[in-house]
Parts: C-alpha cells; structure tokens; sequence
C-alpha cells in the first residue's frame, strides 16, 4: 500500500513538473500568468487533443474572471486531472492519415498551405486565421511551400509510452 502511494505521488510530481515546464514557456514576464488565447498552444505541447469546445470549457473552469489570463494555480490542478485521466487522447495515427488523405484526392502526399488553410477555417471545429498562420509557420516546408502529412503525422502523435 505505501509503495503505490509513493508512486503515484512520484506520478503526480512529475506531471506538474511537466505542466509547470509547459507553462512557463508562455509565462513572458514571469509572474505564473499567462493569456488565455496560449492555453491551446500549451494543452497541446503536453499530448492532449481537445475539441474547440473542449478548450473552450477549460478556459472558462481556469481564466481569472474575464481577465483574459490564467493563472498557475488555476492551471495546475485542471490540468493535472486531465492528464491523469487521459481526458483529450491523441486521434490514432491510422486515422489522422486517412483524414490527410480524403483532403489529398490526387494522393500527392502533401497539401497546399491554401487548401488546408480552407478546410480548416470554414469545417468542422474552425480554426481562427491568427491561428492558421501560426500553425502555417510550424508545419509548411519553407522551401516548397507545401505541407507533407506523413511528416506532420509524426509530429502530432504521441508514442503512449513516453
């Protein structure tokens, strides 16, 4: 009994060291605070997916008032639950190439940053423009101009064992 209390306290730790990393990425003046329109950016480095509405809902439980920043303190213990109960799983790799593949008809192997801009602003959870261009500043091939799925596919899933 002792040595599992142990362990899940060692677990517990160790996801807040991990949430606490996260956070102070975007905590730009050091005050355990960060903007509200990061916390996506940041649920997303640690390996959970959410839907819009999913993130949208989390916002809400964590933003200080309607102040537009959240707090460490808020953050920590949400976000702890969430990981611990594997709240926003990734989609399966299977699944997130067959969807990169519906949106390549002619089986190219990559997308235009335009098409995918278009698909994903105007279907499904859209994605704000301001969003769009920073995800288009992480994913295109700067030298091509396009954006190869197989690749970003290895970027966005997550090996369970880590």
């Amino acid at each position: 009994m002792a040595e599992n209390k142990r362990s899940a306290e060692a677990t517990g730790s160790d996801v807040h060291k991990k949430i606490r990393a996260a956070f102070e990425v975007f905590d730009y003046e050091s005050n355990n605070t960060v903007d509200a329109r990061e916390i996506g950016t940041i649920i997303y480095s640690l390996g959970c997916f959410p839907t819009q509405a999913d993130l949208h809902d989390f916002t809400a439980e964590v933003e200080e008032g309607h102040t537009g920043y959240i707090h460490l303190d808020k953050f920590l213990p949400v976000m702890t639950k969430v990981l611990l109960e594997n709240k926003y799983p990734p989609i399966p790799e299977d699944l997130l190439l067959q969807a990169f593949e519906v949106l390549d008809k002619e089986k190219k192997g990559y997308l235009e940053p335009e098409d995918l801009t278009k698909y994903m602003t105007q279907e499904g959870d859209v994605f704000t423009q301001e969003e769009m261009d920073e995800m288009l500043t992480a994913l295109v091939d700067h030298e091509k101009n396009l954006i190869y799925y197989k690749d970003l596919i290895n970027l966005l899933t997550i090996d369970p064992d880590m």
